[in-house]
């Protein structure tokens, strides 16, 4: 990375961005349910020794593989059990990922087109906002775009064959660990993106160069012993994983995950800020003037058919999140490098004056925030988060006013650094100012209030609710009452530890002496009507603590 900078201003960035990358791991308060859930069950791990079989709520959770939490869980011997721990994961794999594609593009497209990627990709909406959210998707995401980079340097001469071997091994280890990360797409995906570039370019000698036999055994070697191992400690599993999992997840609506064909077409637009229009204008260059060819590879053409395929892909699922597109970002990033390696200052400028216009939108309807509130207790919440989306709008003005300038002075390389670090810092204090509004979506008011009240041996309930936070900050399970919804397979398999009813919760609350139960507030007045003995010792607008009297 030269252009712009000295070799010493390059380093003196990336230390600035990464203070700004990981700078608030710790800051922000988890954000139900998935930070919790996926804080929660590496925190299991370590309490039970059980690296095998995956718990949440001491109940067996066989929706994803164990790799993000066997991350997790070393994180929280080696630095304690914290929010940042539970989000290092994600975070450093999104920095990584940063990294490689960097190394990639200069490469395959040189150091130019390489650092206009990095800015690119550590600067977009979508790929900022998913480092920095513990989820699992981050995590696939680098290591299916480790594989697919592998796989495309694997190709590009003048490698020796020894060096293709190399770097065909690193892209099967790296779907390996694609799978322990996520399950079967890290596999199925790649694969069958090859399988339509090889079709599209007729480039049928590129399965020789795949080394198909050491590749799999590679694969099998790091990925097969936890498959084999959880089957044989849970014989449910194959049923849960493979069929449930996966097919039944991909082709029904059964998890009420389903939207329509078109539900990715404005994650993809907001998702690419402030590069939206630049991605549109890539995508179709790169399909215009990339040249098939039946005897060399084509990296342009491979990187277009991975990123269209993955969209299709999601889109014909019948269970959509808005994550799910995070694969195509660092392939697009890498194109878009390419191209704005060549674009004219003017010709950039023209496509980010309608994102100009949208910062100054946002500035105006930040304040406003609160009028999208359902109730007054919400309203205020979402006032004091508009005061820091504000700010965040204001710095995304700046940057992208300052860029503009820059640009109308044929300065490209300032324009796109200024707006790319303005951007990041943008997208860091939106997520900061979410503990403004984190009563809503986070435990952690509750679980400080009643933490004196705890004793080690004590029975904790959770009825008609499960608040998936508090686990993680009081360091402690819950029996559910009257509630499965995602640990419904876990109750099946050992319904002991579940209570069907409040009905048969009454007589177990008052044979305790000591017990503590978190509900919903609209409970509260249903278990009264049983005649339980109950203290309240905590009430808000959303929960009921209750202690045994």
């Amino acid at each position: 990375m030269r252009e712009g900078l000295s070799k010493r201003g390059w380093w003196l960035l990336i230390f600035a961005v990464a203070i700004i990358w990981f700078s608030n791991l710790e800051y922000r308060l988890l954000v139900k349910p998935d930070e919790g859930r996926y804080a929660e069950i590496p925190r299991e791990m370590v309490a039970s020794g059980d690296w095998v079989t995956p718990r949440l709520n001491n109940l067996k959770y066989f929706e994803k593989p164990p790799l993000q939490y066997w991350a997790t869980a070393v994180a929280y011997e080696a630095f304690g059990e914290h929010q940042w721990t539970s989000r290092l994961w994600a975070a450093l794999t999104g920095f990584l990922g940063l990294l490689l594609t960097w190394y990639t593009g200069m490469r395959l497209f040189g150091r130019t087109a390489a650092s206009y990627a990095t800015l690119l990709l550590g600067s977009s909406l979508l790929f900022v906002g998913m480092a920095h959210i513990n989820t699992l998707d981050m995590g696939v995401t680098f290591f299916v775009t480790l594989g697919l980079f592998a796989l495309m340097l694997a190709q590009r001469n003048p490698y020796s064959v020894p060096q293709r071997r190399g770097w065909m091994l690193l892209a099967w280890a790296a779907m390996a660990l694609a799978v322990l990360s996520k399950g079967l797409m890290g596999i199925i995906l790649p694969g069958t993106a090859l399988f339509i570039y090889i079709a599209i370019q007729r480039e049928w000698a590129l399965l020789k160069r795949l080394h198909l036999v050491s590749g799999l055994l590679l694969f099998l070697a790091i990925c097969a012993p936890w498959f084999y191992l959880v089957m044989k400690a849970n014989p449910e599993f194959f049923q849960r994983f493979f069929i449930y999992e996966h097919y039944t997840r991909f082709t029904t609506k059964d998890l009420g995950r389903y939207q329509p064909w078109y539900y990715f077409v404005p994650i993809l637009i907001l998702g690419a800020m402030p590069w939206t229009l630049l991605m549109f204008d890539t995508l179709l260059r790169t399909w215009r003037d990339s040249v098939c060819s039946v005897r060399d590879f084509n990296p342009e053409r491979f990187l277009l058919v991975w990123i269209v395929f993955v969209y299709v892909f999601f889109s014909v699922s019948g269970s959509k999140l808005p994550s799910y597109l995070l694969p195509m970002f660092p392939p697009m990033a890498l194109l878009m490098g390419q191209r704005l390696a060549t674009i004219e200052p003017e010709r950039l400028f023209r496509l980010l004056l309608p994102i100009l216009a949208l910062a100054g939108v946002a500035v105006s309807l930040a304040p406003m925030m609160a009028k999208l509130a359902d109730y007054p207790e919400q309203a205020a919440l979402y006032a004091a988060y508009a005061r820091w989306v504000e700010g965040a709008a204001l710095i995304w003005l700046a940057a992208m006013l300052i860029g503009s300038l820059l640009l109308r002075r044929g300065s490209k390389f300032a324009a796109v650094l200024v707006i790319s670090l303005g951007s990041l810092l943008a997208y860091q204090v939106v997520l900061s100012g979410y503990n403004a509004a984190a009563r809503e979506r986070n435990g952690i008011h509750i679980a400080e209030t009643i933490r004196p009240l705890i004793k080690p041996e004590m029975p904790l309930y959770q009825v008609w609710t499960y608040e998936q936070t508090i686990p993680f900050y009081l360091k402690r399970t819950f029996t559910l009452v009257q509630y499965q919804d995602e640990m419904a397979f876990g109750i099946q398999q050992e319904p002991e530890r579940w209570i069907p009813t409040i009905e048969q919760f009454a007589p177990i609350w008052r044979d305790q002496s000591e017990a503590l139960a978190i509900m919903p507030i609209y409970t509260y007045p249903m278990l009264q009507k049983l005649e339980l003995p109950m203290k309240v010792v905590y009430q808000d607008y959303q929960f009921v603590v209750v202690s045994r009297k």
